[in-house]
């Protein structure tokens, strides 16, 4: 992706958000600049990946098959090794019409996905088997509090305040209908590094191509930018 194209995604994801009534925290709007006086006071953030995160899933087709995050809290592996400390994260996401999230499960995160308003969000729902294969059982999910079973493959879709509970090991696609949507998630603590299973070999993270300077971060910008760790 063009540094000017996440340039522009995160100037439209931010009008959006605002329109439905939600507002990011302050740290979304630091400049390189402001990155640059930072010291250890903000290691949680670079630690805990919170921040921007705007992905084509190395497919370089954004549109068709992209995501935009934002995770605004979240803990550690430790934290839930131990139990002790943030054992929770937050995202924020937006999902455009028929923009795709490729099929994925994960080994350890259980999350709930919630229609925080647009349009509706579609998720498409497999159990994975034990080679990570897409079983042919039916799969039974808690939709605000309410057990549903859908056959192996069907959709669900959610309406703006309704909500779903994916455990672990549940393989799941989605997107979205008549408008785009804003998807809130809120999970056991989100690690990307190392519990996505996704059902095809896919790119989390994008290359970007640097032909303009950098709105906001992006968490995968960190390592490059954020130098006071040792202040």
């Amino acid at each position: 992706m063009k540094r000017s194209e996440i340039n522009t995604i995160m100037h439209d994801a931010n009008a959006f958000i605002r329109k439905q009534g939600f507002y990011l925290p302050p740290f979304a709007y630091w400049t390189p600049e402001d990155w640059k006086t930072k010291g250890r006071e903000v290691y949680e953030i670079v630690g805990n990946q919170l921040g921007w995160d705007i992905t084509d899933f190395g497919q370089d087709d954004y549109w068709n098959f992209g995501l935009f995050l934002f995770t605004i809290r979240n803990g550690t592996p430790e934290n839930l090794r131990t139990g002790i400390g943030k054992l929770y994260a937050e995202k924020i996401m937006i999902v455009g019409v028929d923009q795709f999230v490729p099929m994925h499960f994960h080994w350890n995160k259980v999350e709930d996905i919630i229609n925080r308003g647009g349009g509706k969000l579609v998720i498409q729902l497999y159990n994975s088997t034990e080679d990570e294969g897409l079983a042919d059982t039916d799969v039974t999910v808690s939709m605000d509090g309410v057990k549903r079973m859908v056959k192996a493959g069907d959709t669900v879709v959610l309406s703006p305040g309704e909500s779903i509970t994916l455990p672990s090991g549940l393989y799941h696609k989605f997107w979205g209908a008549e408008s785009r949507v804003l998807v809130g998630e809120v999970s056991t603590v989100n690690d990307d590094n190392t519990d996505n299973c996704f059902y095809k070999p896919i790119g989390r993270f994008p290359e970007i191509q640097e032909d303009e300077p950098p709105l906001h971060l992006l968490v995968n910008d960190y390592p490059r930018y954020y130098t006071g760790a040792n202040r």
